[in-house]
């Protein structure tokens, strides 16, 4: 049997390696998608062969992740539950895609991955494997009693990566998990699953690596301008970048400003709440400034009908349903709305704000001469107003006349008394 495991070099799949190879009498190739983790990949070939596994994959993933998935996302405007910018879930289903790209070559028998049991990961890689490889088999050693049995939490694979000489980023007196990919960082489990711990304090501020804390950025602000084709960003500063090297620059700018940090409580699609802390840089930038372009450029309603939509697109990114046809039908209907929304912002950094300070578009809808209260003539009629204002509250009208309508006179008489 071979089994192609999707593999980080993290605590999980260093443990899992050595165990699906003995429990399954097993030939183990491990996979690493490259979708920004930087340092984090160093050395992951020798440290997956040197606990059991036949062969190691790495595949660069970087372009396609920012053009094919961050892209397409922040063209939808996706922020789950109003805080979540949703860096782990966007590269899920690239990720496991990627996977049983490896299977194919290596005529493998199933797919692995170390998500929990009580996670969303097991859900997002496992419907994109349905979505793409509807036969393939798949084994999630966490939903395996006999693998909780010999692993009921992260102290037992702390202790045995210990006892084996497997070197993994955690400890016992720094138990949280971390995923870091172009987009963000997040932590959570361990210390993290109090809601009242403080990840800020001095003690345990030293968990972040993206950014600085917004009280040690630096005292003077920086500016910043993104140019906005059809949605998305195609230069930082006047220089043009690819969409990777856009997620590259603005990371650094808001890391060096401290700009992009959530700490929240999520609730999970398998139905508990989660807390976690995110560091997501560049994509707070860019999610910013494509809303002051889209200010200046979307139709009124055209703007609030995507809006509308955006938490049920940012819902099903979440959930792992990246491949299904709905979101596929979101993505046309958010892609075409985007098609005018071309310009430029210009921004200001500081201490982990971003402030808009000032936008323009070859394609803008704002028209001075019409908003200006300085008695401009223009195409608008203040005239026309009147009848307006007269049709809009007709229905208002019969209410109050044939049913009564809200309660009335409270202000009135708390004035006489």
């Amino acid at each position: 049997m071979k089994i192609v495991l999707a593999y980080s070099g993290g605590l999980d799949t260093s443990v899992l390696v050595r165990w699906l190879k003995n429990h399954y009498d097993a030939e183990i190739v491990t996979f690493a998608a490259d979708v920004g983790q930087e340092e984090e990949l160093d050395g992951l070939a020798e440290k997956a062969k040197a606990t059991g596994a036949v062969a190691h994959y790495t595949v660069d993933l970087v372009e396609e992740f920012a053009s094919d998935f961050i892209y397409p996302m922040m063209r939808a405007n996706a922020i789950y539950e109003g805080q979540y910018m949703l860096g782990t879930s966007i590269a899920r289903p690239l990720i496991a895609k990627a996977q049983l790209d490896i299977v194919n070559k290596e005529k493998a028998d199933a797919v692995a991955h170390g998500a929990t049991g009580k996670g969303n990961d097991q859900v997002r890689f496992e419907l994109t494997y349905a979505a793409l490889a509807p036969d393939v088999q798949i084994i999630s050693p966490w939903r395996m009693q006999v693998f909780r049995d010999t692993f009921p939490g992260r102290t037992e694979m702390i202790n045995w990566c210990r006892e084996n000489d497997v070197n993994v980023e955690a400890s016992a007196s720094k138990p949280y998990s971390m995923d870091r990919n172009l987009l963000h960082i997040s932590y959570e489990a361990g210390i993290l699953e109090d809601p009242w711990f403080d990840p800020t304090t001095p003690e345990n501020k030293k968990m972040f690596k993206l950014s600085v804390d917004p009280e040690d950025a630096p005292a003077e602000p920086e500016y910043v301008t993104l140019d906005f084709e059809k949605g998305d960003c195609v230069a930082v500063n006047g220089e043009a970048l690819t969409p990777a090297g856009v997620m590259k620059k603005l990371n650094a700018l808001g890391g060096k400003h401290g700009v992009g940090r959530v700490d929240l409580v999520e609730n999970r699609f398998v139905g508990m709440k989660s807390r976690g802390v995110y560091e997501t840089p560049g994509g707070a930038i860019l999610l910013h400034g494509r809303k002051q372009v889209e200010s200046l450029t979307l139709d009124r309603d055209l703007e609030h009908l995507r809006d509308s939509l955006v938490p049920k697109y940012a819902e099903l990114v979440y959930y792992g349903f990246w491949y299904a046809p709905e979101r596929e039908a979101l993505q046309a209907f958010m892609d075409d709305a985007q098609k005018n929304v071309t310009g430029t912002v210009k921004l200001k950094l500081y201490k982990g704000n971003i402030i808009t300070v000032g936008r323009k578009s070859p394609v803008s809808m704002y028209d001075e001469s019409v908003a200006s209260m300085e008695g401009v003539k223009s195409t608008y009629n203040p005239d026309d107003a009147s009848g307006f204002i007269r049709l809009q509250a007709l229905r208002l009208r019969a209410r109050a006349r044939f049913q009564g309508g809200p309660e009335v006179g409270k202000a009135s008489k708390m004035l006489k008394e």
